[in-house]
């Protein structure tokens, strides 16, 4: 046993101290990053945000919605072949280039994605979708997937450490994903014990991964637009959302009417919720990792993006990052006690 000393920071430890800025408008801002990758020889383009792989958030009809500001969707793993047919068949070239294909470490899903990928060859995208990366099964999948799609992109993780992620990238992955707990509905952390404050993860995994010519995506944690900010600030290359997406019109989640008012559920993906729905029970070795909660039901998802968008361009007029890819060298953190002043957050109307 042993304690580390330094301090590990969240999203909620820090502002981002402002900067002189030549820029007139938040207009001028551009969000567009482009990213080449370790082993693909893909060219990627867009706003690097994903939507996440939860089975509420990472649906079809997310990808179609997001596809239109230029964002990646990271669709759940539980559609099943025909699903995928479906979708493909009446999608543009557009729409499945926003596509980012989810999968377990089985050997069926080995089996599926190769049928998956066989529908398209406009697919470009991996995620290899486990809560726990530390899993030398995980490296040798991954090893497995790399070697079969050769030119795909694929991400893989999630983890928190440095020497983690050049494991990932050493083994084949082109990005990995970084987070342990932070999610808004996840309860990783108090019901094992285990995890690392999600600011501190993105600046020591951005650092190892980028030594190596590799990506991360920062994985949770994130409930205001700021959050994405200092995500990005601390060297994501993308950020993953699921909770600030929760709750709309794209989304699979139930709704519930409750006199005049609209809910959606949400929840994570080791809740109990989700172990019922797609195992039909909770086996007799595990306990739930998340929970689930009851989202005001928001409309469509198009409303909230470009509030998100808005917020992450005027983060970058405040310190004069003309694109988005000058956020993180421009980008310094300060330590801070209050993020915001709370006393009329009772009466607000909107």
């Amino acid at each position: 046993m042993r304690i580390e000393e330094d301090i590990k920071l969240g999203f909620k430890d820090v502002l981002i101290r402002p900067k002189r800025s030549i820029l007139k408008s938040r207009a001028q801002v551009d969000l567009i990053r482009n990213f080449s990758f370790k082993y693909s020889e893909y060219i990627w383009s867009g706003i690097p945000i994903i939507a996440s792989n939860m089975d509420t958030i990472g649906t079809f009809e997310m990808v179609k919605s997001l596809s239109n500001f230029n964002i990646l969707t990271a669709v759940h793993k539980y559609y099943s072949l025909e699903h995928w047919k479906d979708f493909i068949r009446t999608s543009s070239k557009f729409i499945l280039n926003h596509v980012i294909v989810s999968i377990g470490t089985s050997n069926e899903d080995f089996l599926k994605i190769k049928k998956i990928f066989l529908l398209s060859p406009e697919i470009k995208y991996i995620c290899i979708d486990v809560a726990n990366g530390y899993s030398e099964h995980v490296i040798t999948f991954l090893k497995l997937i790399r070697n079969f799609f050769i030119d795909k992109i694929i991400c893989a993780g999630n983890v928190v450490t440095g020497e983690m992620v050049e494991e990932l990238i050493l083994s084949g992955a082109d990005i990995v994903k970084v987070g342990i707990g932070p999610g808004s509905v996840c309860t990783t952390r108090v019901k094992t014990g285990v995890g690392y404050p999600q600011l501190s993860a993105i600046i020591e995994c951005a650092d190892a991964a980028h030594g190596l010519g590799g990506h991360i995506i920062s994985d949770g944690g994130c409930t205001v637009s700021g959050d994405i900010a200092k995500a990005f600030g601390g060297g994501a290359d993308f950020v993953m959302l699921g909770g600030m997406l929760s709750g709309h019109k794209e989304c699979s989640g139930k709704i519930i009417k409750d006199k005049s008012n609209k809910y959606m559920l949400f929840y994570g993906m080791s809740s109990m919720s989700a172990m019922k729905r797609y195992e039909g029970k909770i086996a007799g070795y595990r306990a739930s990792e998340g929970k689930t909660v009851k989202i005001p039901f928001r409309g469509y998802i198009k409303n909230t993006i470009r509030d998100i968008l808005g917020g992450l361009r005027s983060s970058c007029t405040y310190i004069g990052a003309e694109k988005l890819k000058e956020l993180t060298k421009r980008t310094t953190f300060i330590r801070v006690t209050e993020q915001e002043n709370r006393i009329f957050n009772v009466f607000k109307t909107e």
